[in-house]
């Protein structure tokens, strides 16, 4: 959103964007439809094989998440009701969950993900990126991590990937990583 100057305003964009937890919202199809919307359009994977290759993409980094851990899912809502974004996680320890089980790096950071249980996926729609409500919706979900006791949060990115920046200014800094060149994946991990 520009100011009269030309200039972002980042302060007006927050307060017009309401963050609401998942639970707190009836789980309409235009709602879900548009998480759907943010989180596809976010994604690095924009093909798939099949419908069925799509529909296991979704539920492996959005659908199990709202399935399973609806107190930690955050809606990012602009004023038309549009959504603008969405904060999913989880403060269980991955390697030893087994819904996480098909997720192989959880495995390789065991010991990390023991230190650092807690972690998200964080996705916004284009118009709304750069202007702090990613780092809110993280700042909200760590709040009510915080609450359970649990001790860390992280993610597990491309080390190339766009996001690595936005996370460091979220607070979080390098606590591993496995590959090499563009198979690179970092875990980035901050203390709560």
């Amino acid at each position: 959103m520009a100011s009269a100057t030309g200039i972002c305003d980042t302060q007006t964009m927050r307060d017009k964007v309401d963050i609401h937890r998942f639970t707190e919202l009836t789980p309409t199809p235009s709602l879900l439809a548009g998480i759907d919307a943010v989180f596809f359009a976010a994604s690095n994977t924009q093909n798939f094989a099949s419908d069925a290759a799509r529909a296991v993409f979704r539920e492996r980094w959005l659908g199990r998440y709202l399935e399973h851990d609806p107190q930690f899912a955050y809606l990012a809502i602009a004023p038309g009701g549009e959504v603008a974004g969405y904060l999913v996680g989880s403060v269980s320890v991955p390697a030893r969950a087994s819904r996480f089980a098909d997720i192989g790096y959880f495995q390789t950071f065991r010991d990390l993900t023991t230190l650092y249980p807690a972690h998200l996926h964080v996705n916004l729609a284009g118009p709304y990126r750069g202007h702090g409500l990613g780092g809110a919706l993280i700042e909200r979900f760590i709040a009510d991590a915080r609450q359970t006791g649990t001790p860390g949060v992280h993610v597990v990115t491309s080390r190339a990937a766009r996001n690595v920046a936005f996370y460091a200014r979220a607070g979080f800094v390098e606590a591993g990583a496995i590959g090499e060149g563009a198979a690179e994946i970092v875990f980035l991990a901050r203390r709560i």
